[in-house]
């Protein structure tokens, strides 16, 4: 029988193969690997880049900032914040023959896809020459790696308005990388607090250790494969309800309640019956999340209009949670009101997703960076639990058997 999907499984295998321990599923509290570009200390509600506390660069950076920082190893200079805005800003146009295949593309699916996202970035990356990292210079994969997340929002914002069955709004040069994504998106440029939210959003979700799709990269990288390959994987992880999507799922759980005075009623029924709430709860967390602290305040100078009613849904969803699952220590997560802020933004709904693929893709191609260096294939073992082997074969199954 096979061990349950949720729990490790426990045989007792004594072959060459048998683990010297067991990993607990999900590889919970395993440390796979070393790093130097993030950390999340949950317990203390913390979260850093390269040592500078995340929070604090969002306040204070723009995502161009954060890039250098995680793809170059330091906060820039002014010189060379002005020379990576240069570099960045003339890679985002796109290769003219992902150019003529994103209509069919867009077809496909519905505005946002992750999907559709995933597999344009495959042609993309293929059509700007990525090939296996181990078959080209350290200073192609680099620069390869800065192209593919120049490109993204381009893509991101081509999709979307093809899905629309809007016309395509080519990236400017004059933009910043958050500005130019919100034009691209609506075609006109962003006023300055709709900017300042998104770039904001932006920053503060970069990175944040190794999350399933940022383990899923590294994974697929160190193989050798190219960094498209690796970024195509990270978007697929991406795609799952358990990772990404939860923005928009925290809106449809905020339509189902509908008024301040369902909240109680409609939130006890869900958590008695056993189901998820939508931006609750975090795996490393075990108090509020200082993502969503931030994005609280963004989203009350942005005078939303959802946040008063996203406060109450959210004091008494934390009350609920501590009265029904006590010990559990469930708060707010980046989800709960990065929606909010998107909305008041103007950003739709359907895009909130692609818009978050925008951001991590950052730290996807910097953690694929640092697994190049120093590399070793990932080939963790299993324990087996079926069978014992060898088996005898049914007497149908014999030779002469009819």
């Amino acid at each position: 029988m096979n061990a349950p999907a949720n729990h490790a499984a426990t045989g007792t295998g004594s072959g060459p193969g048998t683990p010297p321990f067991e990993a607990a599923a999900g590889l919970a509290d395993v440390a796979v690997a070393r790093t130097r570009l993030s950390d999340v200390l949950g317990r203390q509600g913390f979260y850093h880049y390269r040592g500078y506390n995340a929070v604090d660069i969002a306040r204070r950076a723009r995502v161009e900032d954060a890039w250098h920082l995680m793809l170059c190893g330091e906060l820039p200079t002014v010189e060379q914040r002005a020379a990576f805005a240069r570099q960045t800003a003339a890679m985002r146009r796109l290769p003219d023959n992902v150019t003529a295949l994103l209509p069919a593309i867009a077809r496909l699916s519905e505005p946002g896809s992750l999907q559709s996202l995933r597999s344009a970035l495959s042609l993309t990356a293929q059509a700007i020459g990525c090939k296996p990292w181990t078959d080209q210079s350290e200073d192609e994969t680099t620069e390869q790696a800065i192209r593919l997340v120049a490109v993204m929002p381009t893509l991101a914002a081509q999709l979307f308005r093809l899905a629309s069955g809007e016309k395509p709004v080519q990236p400017r040069a004059d933009l910043g990388h958050c500005d130019n994504y919100l034009y691209m998106i609506t075609g006109q440029e962003p006023d300055e607090p709709s900017r300042s939210a998104v770039e904001r959003y932006l920053t503060l979700t970069i990175d944040h250790g190794f999350n399933n799709s940022t383990f899923a990269a590294r994974v697929i990288a160190s193989s050798g494969a190219d960094l498209g390959s690796a970024v195509t994987g990270a978007l697929g992880a991406l795609s799952g309800p358990f990772h990404g999507g939860a923005p928009a799922r925290v809106f449809d759980m905020l339509d189902a309640i509908g008024t301040p005075d369902n909240a109680e009623p409609w939130l006890r029924q869900a958590i008695e019956q056993g189901e998820k709430l939508m931006g609750f709860g975090h795996r490393i967390y075990k108090t509020v999340d200082p993502r969503s602290e931030l994005l609280h305040e963004v989203a009350r100078e942005l005078h939303s209009e959802r946040v008063g009613f996203a406060e109450q849904v959210e004091k008494t969803a934390v009350a609920l949670l501590a009265e029904l699952k006590p010990g559990r220590e469930l708060y707010a997560n980046v989800e709960f009101y990065a929606g909010v802020v998107l909305e008041a933004a103007h950003l739709p709904r359907e895009q909130f997703s692609a818009t978050f693929a925008c951001s991590r893709v950052i730290g996807w191609l910097a953690n694929v960076l640092e697994q190049i260096q120093g590399n070793r294939i990932f080939r963790p073992l299993a324990r087996y639990v079926g069978p014992e082997a060898p088996r005898d074969f049914p007497d149908f199954w014999r030779p002469g058997a009819p």
